[in-house]
């Protein structure tokens, strides 16, 4: 499957020429084997940052904008998603953004030891029935990933607004010793930090009464 696509949401003439035109021009692909190195992905530039599932690109889009000096890998399956965020590509003139379509944990796999400096992963799927636990993104087996190729002092951000979901991954990230949570008070979590762009989904979880969290580790 090259992409996945959500029932009843067709793209728009705009978004379709984009995925055909400007997709394959920022879209990447894991290798088979050896690594990628994100220095290949952006020539000049020496910061990189990923988001995992990163939905309307609303975040990404903004992250990208305000830091032009850091390249982004953008990863999602779902060609809404994909198409919304080539939009805001489109119109704010970002050459610091690349696409995945794929499975995360592939690029996590791929990636060299130290080569990013923040993760993002916002929201992600919490997979309710206990059956389907073993799907969820934030877990031990991808923490420790991360903590491979992310930078001594780099920055992960996580956000849910599933009760079940915050419990798990805040106790798997307090429990592995390469993450430092920086909250020293509750409205660190509570609160979203001002340099954090806010997306359509938090803003639809709030209005149905959900109550996100919202937590920034450090490497050690």
């Amino acid at each position: 499957m090259i992409y996945g696509r959500r029932r009843g949401r067709k793209l728009r003439p705009a978004q379709a020429g984009l995925m055909t035109g400007l997709l394959p021009r920022l879209r990447i692909a894991v290798p088979e084997s050896g690594s990628l190195d994100p220095r290949d992905l952006f020539p000049g530039l020496h910061r990189f940052a990923l988001e995992i599932g990163f939905g309307a690109g609303e975040h990404l889009a903004a992250r990208a904008e305000a830091r032009s000096d850091t390249g982004f890998i953008g990863v999602e399956i779902f060609e809404t998603g994909i198409a919304k965020l080539l939009t805001e590509i489109a119109a704010r003139g970002l050459g610091n953004v690349r696409v995945l379509v794929d499975d995360a944990r592939l690029l996590l796999g791929a990636l060299p030891d130290r080569s990013l400096d923040a993760a993002y992963i916002l929201f992600p799927d919490p997979w309710p029935k206990l059956r389907h636990r073993k799907r969820r993104i934030v877990s031990p087996a991808t923490l420790a990933q991360l903590a491979r190729i992310m930078r001594d002092g780099a920055e992960l951000r996580v956000a849910s607004d599933d009760p079940d979901y915050q419990t798990a991954m805040l106790a798997d990230i307090t429990a592995a010793p390469a993450w430092e949570w920086n909250a020293r008070r509750a409205d660190d979590w509570r609160i979203r930090p001002e340099d954090w762009p806010a997306t359509r989904y938090e803003q639809k979880a709030i209005k149905a009464g959900r109550q996100p969290i919202y937590l920034t580790f450090r490497r050690r």
